[in-house]
C-alpha cells in the first residue's frame, strides 16, 4: 500500500503533538534558586592593586586591537596585490 510511511509518520506527529507541553515562562517562574547564588572571594584587593589591574587589561585590549587592525590592513592590501595581479581592476 502506497503512502504507508507518510501515514505512519503523520499519525507519530499528531500523538506528539497531543501531549501537554510546559511553557518556557512556567518553567522559569517555577524555577528555585540555590542558597549559594552569591559570589564569595576570599581574597580582597585594594583600590590600587584594582586600578593597576584596570590599566593592565586596558592596554592589553589595545594591544590586540592594534594587532587586529594591521592584520585586517594586511589582508585588505594582499587581497588588493592579488587582485591587481591577476589584471582585476577596481
Amino acid at each position: 500500500m502506497a503512502g504507508g510511511g507518510f501515514i505512519a509518520h503523520m499519525i507519530a506527529s499528531l500523538s506528539t503533538n497531543k501531549r501537554s507541553h510546559i511553557s518556557t515562562f512556567d518553567k522559569i517562574k517555577s524555577h528555585k534558586k540555590s542558597e549559594k547564588s552569591e559570589l564569595h572571594f576570599d581574597k580582597k584587593a585594594s583600590p590600587s592593586q584594582l586600578k593597576k589591574i584596570k590599566e593592565e587589561i586596558i592596554k592589553e585590549n589595545e594591544i590586540a586591537f592594534k594587532r587586529k587592525v594591521a592584520i585586517l590592513m594586511l589582508l585588505i592590501i594582499v587581497i588588493l596585490i592579488a587582485l591587481n595581479h591577476i589584471g582585476y581592476s577596481l
